[in-house]
């Protein structure tokens, strides 16, 4: 079988058919277009055939792939991590702009799966000391991999929220200017978890088997532990959950609270100083 041939037959759209051909025989794109009649190997004919049968049971391409492009860099994932969305670069964006860019910051990003948000501010941010934790030793690893990728220094922890595992080093108290999370918020009722992508990502980066607000309760409870004064506290959550975070907020006197909409006009991102 040829590449032309492979992509004839693919029942697949034509993007992901060539970037399965571009992952299995490490081609580009314009070498896809130029080389049709390479004959595929055995190996890599078996290797497209399984990929494209799990592609077509709905395992997303992001897993196949093995990675994810999130605010320009790609990123290492696998189902132990949440696939990095493009609403997620808001709650980036709100960080860096919300905190001055020359001056030194501490930003702890909890809950980090596999690092994206707390390795990008590195990377934009070079100066400031960025620390990421999570409860799973599996989306740690995943992360501390991303981030040797990308030579971001990272303070990397284990635990349950702020509850962190006694062998890291533990978090002084008042020392963050600013504390972000992308948490489980979908309810575990909402239906969409038996659909697309959500079926293949774990459960534990998606809910909290309860009313979606149960990491916003733990997390808004404790943070003021450690932020700064007017430390920060941002948080994306779901397109209908921005009330329920803002009177959150504001239940535990966090002051200027405030939303931020996506580009498709929900508010996705709120938080506010304490």
């Amino acid at each position: 079988m040829t590449l032309d041939e492979f992509l004839n037959q693919s029942t697949l759209p034509r993007n992901e058919s060539r970037m399965l051909l571009q992952e299995v025989c490490g081609l580009t794109h314009s070498q896809i277009i130029t080389q049709g009649n390479r004959v595929l190997s055995d190996a890599e004919e078996k290797a497209l055939n399984d990929l494209h049968c799990r592609r077509q049971n709905g395992e997303p391409m992001a897993y196949l792939l093995g990675k994810k492009a999130f605010y320009g860099r790609d990123f290492c994932v696998s189902p132990n991590v949440l696939i990095p969305r493009p609403e997620t670069e808001l709650l980036l964006e709100t960080v860096l702009f919300r905190l001055p860019e020359k001056e030194q910051a501490q930003v702890w990003d909890i809950g980090t799966g596999s690092g994206i948000l707390a390795i990008s501010l590195k990377k934009e941010r070079p100066h400031w000391s960025i620390w990421g934790s999570d409860v799973s030793v599996f989306a740690l690893k995943m992360a501390q991999k991303n981030a040797q990728t990308h030579q971001a220094q990272i303070q990397w922890l284990l635990g349950d929220w702020f509850a962190i595992d006694p062998d890291f080093r533990q978090p002084e108290k008042h020392s963050f200017d600013a504390i972000i999370s992308n948490p489980p918020y979908i309810e575990f009722s909402d239906n969409h978890l038996q659909q697309g992508d959500l079926r293949f990502e774990p459960d534990i980066a998606l809910t909290d088997f309860a009313d979606g607000l149960t990491a916003y309760r733990k997390i808004i409870s404790q943070a003021h532990v450690y932020l700064k004064p007017h430390g920060q506290l941002w948080l994306e959550h779901g397109f209908n959950q921005s009330e329920a975070v803002r009177d959150l907020l504001k239940q535990h006197g966090f002051k200027s609270v405030q939303s931020f909409r996506d580009l498709a006009g929900w508010e996705r991102v709120s938080g506010g100083l304490i």
